[in-house]
């Protein structure tokens, strides 16, 4: 008996003990919780994005373009002549949904620009504006000096205080 309780110990509790200890140390590392907040923040944040580009922009889009939706454009392979895609899926014919297609491109395309606007907002709110400088000029040769310099190490002319 016990040396099938060294056995079990040598070969699945020290190892199993082992890859949770480092699983341990990985999920503790500041990257990896970094990680996870920004994947759950992100994936709220596109939610955000997304409703507001279906619910608020594409509307007025769509009034803009005559009403036009989209998803209703459709090549009918079959040869039928299905007035809409749905008449054509409920009868199983193959179709190429190139409207499907332009929406999601369209949905795209407004999601990356209002993620574009969102984040050169945020860029601009966090703006710092740069300490003053502690340089000036020297009045004869234009160098650069610091401000409590009292001689231009260039010119060795001599600065006012």
């Amino acid at each position: 008996m016990s040396a099938e309780k060294d056995l079990l110990d040598k070969d699945v509790v020290k190892p199993t003990k082992k890859l949770l200890d480092e699983f341990k140390q990985f999920a503790i590392r500041g990257n990896a919780v970094d990680l996870a907040v920004g994947v759950v923040i992100g994936a709220s944040f596109g939610k955000i994005i997304s409703s507001l580009v279906s619910d608020v922009i594409t509307p007025p889009l769509s009034l803009l373009l005559g009403k036009v939706n989209f998803a209703n454009l459709f090549i009918d392979l079959s040869g039928a002549g299905y007035v809409t895609l749905d008449e054509a899926k409920k009868a199983g014919a193959a179709t190429v949904n190139y409207g499907m297609f332009l929406n999601a491109v369209l949905d795209f395309v407004l999601v990356v620009f209002v993620i574009f606007l969102v984040v050169k907002t945020v860029n601009r709110l966090r703006r710092e504006t740069p300490p003053p400088s502690d340089m000036k000029d020297c009045p004869h040769c234009l160098t650069a000096v610091k401000k409590r310099a009292v001689r231009c190490p260039a010119c060795t002319s001599q600065l006012a205080s």
